[in-house]
Order: C-alpha cells, then structure tokens, then sequence
C-alpha cells in the first residue's frame, strides 16, 4: 500500500505498523502530527491507548511503564520537550527497555516556531543510545519500525531524529505488513534493573558501557548508512543534508559520499571515507556534532575538513542547497537569485483572539502603578510581545514566567505581573507557584485560559474555567485574591478594576481571563461532538 504522507504521519504509521500498545506526548510543533496521526487511528481502532500527557516527562514516564510490563510504546515531542523529560530519558538509558520504546523528537533548525535549535543527537550521544536519522519519508517508517525492532534486541530506548523539513514535508511512502500488538500479553521488568539504587545503577551503567561495541558494529553495518568513494573530495551528509547535498551536486557528481543516517557515528566507515579523500566537507543540519568528532581538538594532519566549524557553512540556521552550492565551490543556483514576492511580517494574534483583550487590560491595569516588569511563557499569547500589545519584557521556556517572577519580586521589583496559558501552567507552572504562594511573594500571575492548547491546534486541556479555583487554593493562593474575569471589551473597565486592585496588594494574587479560543468555539458550534473527539490537529 502506498500512502502520500508527512514524515510525522510517517514515523507514527511505522509505530503503529511496528504493533505498539501505547503513544505519549505533549503538542510542540514541529512534532504535533505524529501524535494526531495515532489518535485518528485510534479512534478507528481502538487498539492503541494514545493520550495527550501534562508535559513531556510525564509522558516519556508513561512509556516506560508501558515498557515495564513488555508492551511496546512510542513518546513524541519537539526538541525543547527533550529537555523537560531529560530526567527520565538519560535514566532509561540504564534501566533499559522490555517492550521497545522509541523516543521521536523532532528538531527546528531556523527556528520557526521554538526558542532554540538544539541539537538532539547530542542527547542520544551523551545518553549513549541508538539514533535513526532519516532523510525522506519512507526512511521515517522502514527507521521507525526498525527501531522498535532494535529497541528489543538491545534492551534500549532507541532515538529517532527529525527536523521541521522533514516532519512537515510529504512523501511517498510504502507501507509494509503490519506486527500484530501483543497488548495481551503482560510481563514485568526486572526491579534489579528499574531500581536505580546505586549499586543496580552502577551495574546497568556498566552494562550499557559494554553495549557501545555492539552498537557502533549494528551502525556500521546499518542498511541506512551508505558510502560511494570516487574522487579525492568528499562529503558526510547525515540525514535530511543528503537531499541539499544531491541537488547542490547533481545527479552525476563525482564525489565521495558518505550518507550517514545510523548512530552512533560509524568509526569505520569515516575511517575509509577519510583514508579516500584528501578534503571533505561534513554537512549537518544543526550542531557540528560529527564534524568535532572527526576533527577533534587537534584536527587531522593532512586532511582539510570543512563544515560549520571552519566557517565553510554558516554555525547556525538550516541550510540550504545554494549554501551547499557555496561550500562545494559551485555557482548559485537561478532560484537564489530570485527576490522575495512578499515583504516579511512579524506573527499576529487573531482577530478575536481573547489574549488581545487581556493584554489591554494588563497594559491598563499595570500602566499607572510604576514601571511594570512582564515575564511570559510559551503559546500564542508570546505574540503579545509585539506591538500593539508590548506586554512581555522575557519568555524563555515553558513554566518560566512565574519562576522569573518570583525571583524578580524577592529583588523588590513592582509591579510584577507573570502571564501564563492553561496548558502551560499544568504542564510546568504549578511548582513554581507553589513556591511563591508559601512565600506570599508580592506578584501577579494572570493565566490566560482560553481551553485548549491553541497554539498546536486545540489539543485537549486537563483542567478550565472554574476548575482552576479549587487547584489554585490546593497549591496556596489565598482565596481572596484569586480572580476572575471575561476577557471581552464591554467588561474592560472592571477587568482593570480588579486587576489594578490585584497588582496593588502586597502579595501573592492570581487573575484567571476565562475566553475560548475563538478557533475553538467556531469548531464547537460547527461539530456537534465532545470536546475530546472534536481536537484534530494538522498545524
């Protein structure tokens, strides 16, 4: 069977393909779509548990329960998630796998939609794991259904690295026969090996130490791992690189080629790859991680390696076919030379968007008690830092506003107002408001709750509207200064009432701005559903 699909879909087909029990993730484009994909089968089959979780190291712990008891599981998030669930996944490294679980993380190089554009593959190196690479579509589902192949055989989680051109690009992909799930069949992980109390710990780290030998031999003998030696000039493309590099080089070139789509990084084959060539140019999407392997600190005598290290491509940024073009020694292509057609914009908030009307009120509110502090997280609501709104001074990662908050209040600046979303706040702001309530810290969270997680498409939210009161309480926040209001013009004037009055008190107060998303709303009135059912993501 043949299917026209994006990689996301690709790598989620080849997981449900490969017979898993389970899927886990938390929305971070671009990463969303693999998860939407196994939720639209699921609702067909039935067969597959796939649930959103509050935040990426929760659902990285889900699969390893899953794992636990023998069945397998695939976790998915964008390359930033990695980082909250790095607790977890480092570990797993040495409890290992039972049922395989992959881990699909997909990387923004460029970054479209992310604050960073690290590098995952230095968290499976520096996890010491196994990491597919693809280049196309179809190598996202035959890598992927290997993975969870290899994740068996191993007793490991098993990587596999996208990047926004590949998980938001469509391809042919031929799809195979599928595993059948063994959700029937439980088993139970060994607790010498899942404890990790020091002394199982040191064992299993050692075991994973003997591992690597075994592993750097499956990638040097990887089917996705391919090298040509023909002239003395040479080229490394690793994964999605291959396909600049073909373009930039034509059908014809006669350079030595080393398509490297398997780690770890096979010794072996750059050993002969460099014994060949007298210069080659080491091509990444993202950090130099082979490139510093080849060159080391000293570099290697004799042989001209270029890449992002030496300036050859640019350190940052995604590359392109005429930035290829550049480093191979070779003219622009005639597209490079085109003007743009449109002048570029910065993002805005839609029209009717809630956000907008709670970011006048905060302006409002704010604007005569001093020179107010805004601290931000991550959604939509981060395009308040333009204008009109010019209501955010920093947002750096998911949960940060009320952190930041905090620490600018205990230095004595007011005001001091935190803004957060929904999903945001029960994904990683509780704990830090937990710690400004039993402080009583003089500050002002507003969460901006407009039910659902719209920045990746309205995915489902654990908690809304009056809900969030008993939580709020739970954590601390004295109940006379938790608020509420409606986010609509015709109630601006008490908003900034209540707000004002709020950001005046000394101490800890919380603003609920209860909206829906509009996007969300126009979906409901046009889907007579659930709320769950109605949630299908393609942003």
């Amino acid at each position: 069977m043949v299917e026209f699909l994006l990689g996301n879909e690709a790598v989620a087909l080849g997981a449900i393909d490969a017979g898993i029990r389970g899927a886990f993730s938390y929305p971070g484009t671009p990463a969303t779509e693999i998860m939407e994909f196994v939720r639209q089968h699921d609702e067909h089959d039935g067969s597959i548990v796939a649930r959103w979780s509050a935040n990426e190291k929760v659902a990285y712990e889900e699969a390893m329960g899953m794992s636990f008891v023998g069945q397998r599981s695939l976790v998915s998030m964008k390359h930033v998630g990695l980082n909250v669930a790095a607790d977890p996944f480092m570990s797993s490294a040495l409890t290992g796998a039972l049922g395989a679980l992959v881990l699909a993380v997909s990387d923004d190089p460029g970054m479209h939609s992310s604050q960073n554009e690290q590098d995952t593959r230095f968290y499976a190196d520096f996890a010491r794991l196994p990491m597919f690479e693809p280049s196309n579509q179809q190598e996202c589902y035959e890598m992927t259904r290997e993975a969870f192949e290899l994740s068996e055989r191993f007793g490991l989680p098993v990587v596999i690295r996208l990047v926004m051109r590949i998980s938001h690009s469509r391809g042919i992909v031929q799809r195979g026969p599928s595993n059948p799930s063994r959700r029937g069949d439980l088993g139970r992980g060994n607790p010498c090996d899942w404890t990790l109390l020091p002394p199982n710990a040191r064992r299993r780290s050692l075991r994973l130490h003997e591992l690597q030998s075994e592993l750097l031999d499956y990638s040097h003998r990887s089917r996705f791992n391919k090298l040509r030696l023909q002239g003395p000039r040479g080229v490394i493309a690793c994964g999605v690189s291959h396909n600049y590099v073909c373009e930039a080089l034509g059908q014809h070139f006669t350079h030595s080629l080393l398509k490297l789509c398997t780690y770890p990084v096979p010794i072996n084959l750059i050993w002969r790859l460099v014994d060949h060539c007298e210069e080659i140019l080491v091509v990444e999407e993202g950090y130099p991680l082979v490139e510093s392997k080849l060159t080391g600190l000293l570099g290697l005598p004799g042989k001209a390696i270029h890449g992002r290290c030496d300036g050859a491509l640019p350190p940052d940024g995604e590359l392109t076919v005429d930035l290829l073009r550049k480093a191979l020694g070779l003219c622009a292509s005639p597209s490079g030379m085109l003007p743009e057609a449109v002048a570029p914009r910065p993002p805005c908030l839609c029209q009717g968007c809630p956000h907008c009307d709670t970011f006048k009120v905060i302006t409002d509110a704010a604007g005569t008690g001093g020179e107010p502090y805004y601290f931000s997280d991550i959604g939509c609501y981060t395009l308040g830092a333009y204008p009109p709104h010019n209501a955010i001074h920093a947002c750096v990662d998911m949960g940060a506003s009320i952190g930041m908050a905090l620490g600018a209040s205990r230095a004595g600046a007011h005001p001091v107002i935190a803004t957060i979303g929904d999903s945001t706040f029960t994904h990683s702001g509780m704990a830090p408001l937990l710690q400004a309530a039993h402080e009583n810290a003089n500050m002002t969270v507003v969460i901006m709750d407009n039910s659902g997680i719209a920045m990746t498409g309205g995915q489902d939210i654990f908690i809304t509207g009056d809900a969030f009161i008993p939580l709020l309480r739970g954590l601390g926040v004295d109940a006379r200064h938790i608020g509420l209001i409606d986010p609509i013009q015709k109630e601006h004037g008490r908003n900034v009432e209540l707000l004002r009055k709020e950001i005046a008190y000394h101490g800890l107060s919380v603003v609920l701005a209860c909206r829906p998303c509009i996007h969300l709303k126009r979906r409901a009135a046009q889907t007579p559903t659930t709320h769950d059912s109605a949630v299908t993501s393609t942003l």
